[in-house]
């Protein structure tokens, strides 16, 4: 069954219908197919423009093809050509005629757009409740490690005192403006194209409102047009799909350095580590580098769908069924590695005396000493030069700033007392970046605390 041959006076080659076929990809949206044409009869019913008892029996037609597709009494048949056809194909098999009156005032084009968004309104959601599990995790990790001193860096160069929570809480707040890109998307798309047509609306009179909110959508779409030709919904999500994946590939970075031998901050649990064919001692991150990885593949398919939208005149162009695969493999990706990078980092295992002794070896705690020569009256410039030196003789001497004698501190600034030791201690320098979003671990904590909160309202 094709739902355009009338016009035509010779079957399709079969390469066409291959190679114009959707069904493969797009029998996925099932569900929201007949969702959506459920609202549509019960429509065409309430506004007479068929007989009631037709759209009821319509609606239970369509009820039933659901449940057997659920329960597996009933296949998809992929010699279809999309899900649409399948679907209404189905219904007049079982219905006979009544079946055929459920397309009338409705147009493949608006159908198509009002899957979709069904579709990736439902996957947005799932995925934002990913990320809120993904966000728990990391609090519960930085609250754990809120006092755990360890070397903050810029340029991978060992720079200032942190904690290990500090750090984590930085992804944590990465991930939670990504829940609040998809949230933000999930609202900008909230309009339902249904009642659109081909492009220019319908002579029936149809009820869009009814249906828009049948469907759960804030309100149809103002022009017909941009109704069944808008793809901005899928664009702007796999933009925000990418950034996930951007934070996601960063944290992965980290965590393959952090459980290198070189570091070794963390340690992966073997359930969520994978080992050499050839050499046994290896324990390799293979989860956090296959997310690096994939991260390509996500920022591919937003591309596909900026490329593809770029020459479209208006309104609807077969190109545009380019945009179920791409985001539809935006979102499987993701969602794969979502689905195992939550436990690696749930169950990874914290080394704080290696991150102690990496921020002992630095200098992380030069800014401190230059802090503390101003708090005493000098010009900050006067400090920074003279703790520059002081570290470039500790670097001749091999000893840390902690470790070096007074005396040769007096040689350079008079200003210097005992009570330098305790400004450059490190547990005293990290504590002591109390200002708001600081190191500190009472920042930390609050951070994690306002975190939740923030979460709980989203």
């Amino acid at each position: 069954m094709k739902l355009w041959a009338g016009r035509f006076s010779k079957e399709a080659d079969s390469r066409l219908n291959d190679f114009n076929a959707s069904i493969r990809f797009d029998s996925r949206m099932a569900k929201q197919d007949i969702t959506g044409s459920m609202a549509h009869a019960a429509m065409l019913g309430k506004t007479g423009i068929i007989p009631q008892s037709e759209a009821d029996a319509i609606i239970e037609g369509l009820k039933g093809i659901l449940a057997d597709l659920e329960s597996g009494a009933l296949a998809i048949d992929y010699g279809c050509e999309d899900i649409h056809t399948f679907v209404e194909a189905t219904l007049t098999q079982r219905l006979g005629d009544a079946g055929k009156r459920l397309h009338t005032a409705r147009s493949r084009n608006d159908q198509v757009a009002v899957d979709l968004r069904l579709y990736l309104r439902e996957e947005a959601a799932a995925l934002v409740g990913q990320l809120k599990e993904l966000e728990e995790t990391l609090c519960t990790v930085a609250k754990a490690n809120a006092n755990h001193v360890m070397a903050g860096y810029t340029h991978l160069q060992r720079a200032q005192p942190i904690t290990f929570g500090h750090q984590i809480m930085a992804y944590a707040f990465m991930f939670l403006r990504d829940i609040k890109r998809l949230n933000n998307a999930l609202e900008n798309m909230n309009y339902c194209p249904l009642g659109s047509g081909a492009l220019a609306g319908t002579t029936y009179p149809i009820d869009r409102h009814m249906t828009a909110e049948a469907l759960g959508f804030t309100a149809p779409c103002e022009n017909s047009i941009d109704g069944v030709s808008d793809r901005d919904y899928s664009v702007e999500l796999a933009a925000a799909l990418s950034l996930v994946m951007a934070h996601l590939s960063r944290f992965s970075e980290e965590i393959i350095l952090w459980c290198s031998y070189e570091f070794r901050y963390i340690e992966l649990d073997d359930a969520f580590s994978t080992g050499s064919s050839i050499m046994p001692q290896k324990k390799n991150p293979d989860i956090a580098e296959l997310v690096r990885g994939k991260t390509g593949r996500v920022y591919g398919d937003l591309t596909t769908l900026l490329t593809m939208l770029k020459g479209l005149p208006l309104a609807y162009n077969k190109d545009l069924q380019e945009d179920k695969e791409a985001i539809f493999d935006a979102f499987d990706t993701v969602k794969m590695c979502l689905d195992a990078f939550i436990p690696m980092v749930a169950t990874m295992k914290v080394h704080p005396e290696n991150l102690r002794a990496a921020a002992a070896a630095g200098f992380i705690n030069a800014t401190d000493a230059a802090d503390y020569l101003t708090k005493k009256g000098m010009p900050f410039r006067d400090a920074y030069k003279i703790v520059g030196q002081l570290v470039a003789l500790c670097i001749e001497k091999n000893c840390t700033l902690e470790s070096l004698p007074l005396e040769e501190y007096k040689q350079l600034s008079d200003v210097f007392e005992q009570d330098v030791y305790q400004a450059i201690d490190l547990d005293v320098c990290a504590a002591g970046r109390t200002s708001f979003g600081g190191g500190a671990p009472q920042s930390v904590l609050t951070q994690v605390e306002s975190l939740r909160s923030t979460l709980a309202d989203l």
